[in-house]
């Protein structure tokens, strides 16, 4: 992990005590006390959670989202890597979250991307140009053989299959893997751009770094947050400052946030998506959402020189443009294609996610187990805080999932997580949060990038891209990939 302050020059390596600065978890409402219902309540109301799919009642399931491709399920799964790791595992006693390390600097620097550098990490760079990025070779593919191997399209790999990146959860599944691999190929493509200009020498890495950062750190506010949330509350923020997230000298991680709020992607997430022009709906192989977790050196079926396996098939390195919406939707560019959207934010959660793999247990179960754990307040208690009125009894009962919460009491003191997913369906029809889910995430992204010194909003509050895009003065993740010029490598 990179230091917060100075700088690592090539070759140089960091003193030990300055490489790992554990970030820390705390409170936004540490006035309100802890919401502790029954495990047994919280399994059950888990268990209601699940998405019945076309067939069932509209109550009882989840829809597309055409504000949210699906592309932004997974950043956010990769964002949330970039400034959080907790390694505490589950428990039914109470833990206080300032005793719990954040492995991760609270900080959007790509630290998870970039680790301590070419002079800490010489193994992630390449050797004889360390201001680059390795990219890794693909094998030929398995459904269409038919496609070469040696594509720059995978992620660096050891000998055994373990991607060399700054973060070995970004390998856990294919998508937040293709998008690492995005990050690393932005940088490679910025290195060339600021070589254009003149930049040279001991100054270049530094300065493409920054200007990943700043350009990464717009993309989070401006692209991914403005889409689920409501935008009146983050231009609020923005404008008049913030009022629950509030520290003295550093940044910390919310367990609100982190444990509540932002666990609303695993709503989101598709039982099947379309990959590419293999492996899609009607194609070769349907791509199944358990698959994305096959072709992956961390959980899957890569297993480096020697396997059956080696490196990522061909075939299944990601169209963008499925992903993203560059408006080739409505176009047709080849039969088959679609975009993925991502689905509703609502108590609704794909089967699969009820039953993981590996015995992994019940996601929704773990995900209400460790608010209890963490100690968290209820979500009327935190919106009688921000003087928000909260969710009624009866909003909070309606739907098969509304009944099993209304039988344990749910609907009058409601656990956070759950809370937020249901204001977003009563409140913005699942398409964005409601009031309490956007106040926190709009208040902890904001905060994190002014409690960064090194971050754009605390250097130059008023700065705007400068890399080219669509739209000047704005950088969005389709002006990234576009810029990256790797959209659809098979064509």
């Amino acid at each position: 992990m990179e230091r917060s302050h100075g700088t690592v020059h090539r070759g140089e390596l960091p003193p030990l005590g300055t490489v790992f600065k554990p970030g820390r978890f705390g409170r936004m409402f540490p006035q309100l006390k802890p919401f502790l219902p029954p495990v047994e309540a919280l399994n059950e109301l888990a268990d209601a959670m699940r998405d019945g799919g076309p067939d069932a009642p509209e109550d009882a399931r989840s829809e597309d989202n055409a504000n949210i491709p699906a592309g932004y399920t997974y950043l956010g799964q990769f964002i949330d890597h970039d400034i959080t790791l907790d390694t505490t595992t589950l428990s039914e006693q109470p833990i206080d979250p300032q005793a719990v390390f954040n492995f991760r600097t609270p900080k959007l620097e790509l630290d998870s991307v970039y680790g301590i550098g070419p002079g800490g990490q010489p193994y992630l760079y390449d050797r004889g140009s360390p201001e680059r990025f390795i990219i890794g070779k693909t094998v030929t593919g398995r459904g269409d053989p038919s496609i070469p191997a040696d594509l720059p399209n995978d992620l660096p790999r050891s000998d055994q299959g373990f991607a060399l990146i700054g973060d070995p959860r970004n390998d856990e599944n294919l998508l937040v893997a293709q998008l690492h691999l995005a990050c690393l190929k932005f940088h490679n493509k910025v290195v060339d751009h600021l070589e254009g200009q003149g930049v040279t020498g001991e100054a270049l890495f530094e300065e493409v770094r920054r200007t990943v950062r700043w350009h990464y750190q717009w993309i989070v506010l401006h692209d991914f947050v403005n889409r689920l949330v409501d935008e009146v509350v983050l231009k609020n923020v923005l404008q008049h400052g913030r009022k629950h997230f509030l520290f003295a000298d550093e940044p910390f991680i919310p367990v609100e946030f982190s444990v509540g709020a932002y666990r609303l992607g695993h709503s989101m997430v598709r039982q099947v998506y379309n990959h590419n022009r293999v492996f899609r709906p009607g194609g070769v192989t349907p791509a199944t959402f358990n698959l994305l977790f096959v072709f992956t050196g961390l959980s899957g079926n890569i297993k480096g020189v020697g396997s059956e396996l080696p490196t990522l098939p061909s075939d299944w390195i990601i169209d963008w443009r499925r992903f993203f919406d560059f408006g080739t939707e409505g176009t047709r560019p080849e039969e088959g294609f679609g975009l993925n959207f991502s689905r509703t934010i609502d108590p609704f959660l794909a089967p699969e996610l009820l039953e993981l793999p590996n015995n992994g247990g019940s996601l929704p179960a773990r995900n209400l187990q460790r608010g209890r754990m963490m100690q968290l307040p209820s979500g009327q208690d935190i919106a009688s805080a921000m003087c928000l009125k909260a969710l009624k009894p009866e909003q909070i009962a309606n739907g098969p999932d509304g009944e099993v919460a209304k039988k344990h009491g749910f609907d009058r003191q409601t656990p956070l997580w759950y809370y937020i997913l249901k204001e977003a369906q009563v409140e913005s029809d699942g398409q964005r949060l409601g009031q309490v889910g956007s106040r926190i995430v709009s208040e902890v992204f904001v905060g994190l990038l002014e409690g960064d010194p090194e971050s754009y909003l605390a250097q130059m509050r008023d700065w705007k891209p400068t890399l080219p895009a669509e739209k000047s003065e704005t950088f969005t993740m389709t002006d990234m990939l576009r810029f990256m010029n790797d959209l659809n490598p098979i064509g």
